[in-house]
């Protein structure tokens, strides 16, 4: 009987020690810092690139050119579908969003909803036709139009050999004249990445 304790005990220790050991442990960490674990796309690459390349089509000289053509005002900018080409999942609509907060504290565009938002809003002002009172229902057919939509892909190329691999990302987008279809900038940006097992 005793014998059955001690090894109950042993067992019960051991455990405890194989749980302890193995166990979790979560450090929170700056999301500015890049970490890259595993070397596929992340969200220090979706911000770093969306804020360059917003930097990029800020620099354009599309907006002087339409501010000369339009009283000085800011253009209204739409950003359409970023498609994701790469060999990975990546969520684009991460990307998208980080190019609109770029846009929005850039403060040099004006930004409109786009996409499912759009129409989400759309159908909240058709509630408020029959549900809203008179003096605070928001009207259809006074949304502000895009002058200009950005719209782009991610790709990505892998050359591998036993262990070792090169990853290359590139992000392409562009912006078009919605009333002209004129393409007023292209831009791309590129990151490399070496990964060894």
């Amino acid at each position: 009987m005793q014998i059955k304790k001690i090894a109950l005990a042993a067992i019960l220790a051991t455990s405890g020690l194989f749980i302890t050991s193995c166990g979790r442990q979560v450090t929170r960490v700056s999301t500015e810092e890049t970490i890259d674990l595993s070397g596929r796309w992340n969200n220090s690459d979706s911000r770093e690139v969306a804020q360059q390349m917003t930097r990029q089509v800020l620099d354009g000289a599309w907006i002087g050119n339409f501010q000369d053509d339009n009283n000085n005002k800011k253009p209204v900018v739409i950003v359409g579908m970023v498609y994701n080409k790469s060999h990975e999942h990546i969520d684009a609509e991460t990307f998208v969003k980080d190019v609109e907060q770029s846009f929005i504290q850039s403060g040099r565009v004006r930004l409109v909803q786009g996409g499912k938002k759009r129409d989400e809003l759309r159908g909240e002002r058709a509630d408020q036709q029959t549900n809203a009172s008179a003096s605070s229902m928001k009207q259809f057919g006074l949304e502000q139009g895009a002058d200009f939509m950005l719209q782009g892909s991610i790709n990505s190329i892998v050359d591998s050999h036993k262990k070792k691999k090169v990853v290359y990302y590139q992000v392409n987008l562009e912006l078009t004249n919605l009333q002209t279809n004129e393409v007023v900038w292209i831009g791309d940006k590129k990151i490399a990445k070496y990964v060894k097992n």
